[in-house]
């Protein structure tokens, strides 16, 4: 899908660098918002990090699309940022349901870290990258791809069932959030999993799909979730 400005002619295809700095400016104002705005409890810090590195993900596209940077050292750093958003999520879900650290929080941040071991310090996670019009194709080595393909849809999934679980036991204000969160989720899923049941070959660019349809959790987070469920700074 690409939009067209009328005057100019100039043609911003979804994802491409111009929309991923504009999103990156988004998700950064979004995160000085919630810092102003909020109390920094577990609910705020854990929105505060979601909202970091959905940000560092879009600007690690930018600068390994956008001129004479080290595409190699971009691409690590995007991986490792949207390598958190899984657990986050997770951690999240269980702090609106009042829930403490548990196996499930365990795990999901046990398993980002493995992988960001890899993406960090393997030397051959990445094969390459390819800059197209509508998104990063970001070339992870023969068989990490579909093992991280994998990971991500696993915790995706899980996450959007605890949401929906949790949300039959809470108070109505958190109720509110989890099925709102829950929402985010599938905005993350079905749109990404229907352009790829559509056009098979995207599927190399998912990191970069999902992360440009992710500023849509990152705005039920910040105008959804938040104000129902986050602890309000006194502004004089």
């Amino acid at each position: 899908m690409s939009l067209i400005n009328p005057k100019s002619g100039t043609l911003f295809a979804c994802f491409s660098p111009p929309v991923m700095l504009t999103t990156f400016a988004i998700e950064i104002g979004y995160l000085i918002y919630v810092i102003w705005r909020y109390k920094m409890n577990a609910l705020a810090r854990l929105s505060a990090a979601l909202l970091f590195f959905l940000a560092m993900f879009q600007i690690s596209e930018y600068f390994v699309c956008g001129g004479n940077h080290d595409a190699n050292l971009w691409s690590r750093i995007g991986f490792v940022s949207i390598t958190l958003l899984p657990p986050i999520g997770i951690h999240l879900i269980h702090t609106l349901a009042g829930k403490s650290w548990n196996n499930i929080t365990g795990a999901a941040y046990g398993m980002a870290a493995v992988w960001i071991g890899v993406f960090a310090f393997f030397e051959n996670a990445f094969a390459g990258h390819q800059c197209t019009g509508n998104y990063v194709i970001f070339q992870v080595k023969p068989g990490l791809g579909g093992l991280y393909f994998v990971y991500y849809y696993l915790w995706l999934a899980v996450g959007s069932w605890l949401a929906y679980q949790y949300a039959k036991t809470v108070k109505k204000k958190d109720q509110k959030s989890l099925y709102m969160l829950a929402v985010g989720y599938m905005i993350l899923l079905v749109p990404t999993t229907t352009v790829n049941l559509l056009k098979p070959e995207t599927q190399e660019g998912l990191a970069s799909i999902m992360c440009g349809f992710a500023v849509l959790l990152a705005t039920i987070v910040v105008f959804g979730i938040l104000p129902k469920s986050g602890t309000k700074r006194i502004v004089k």
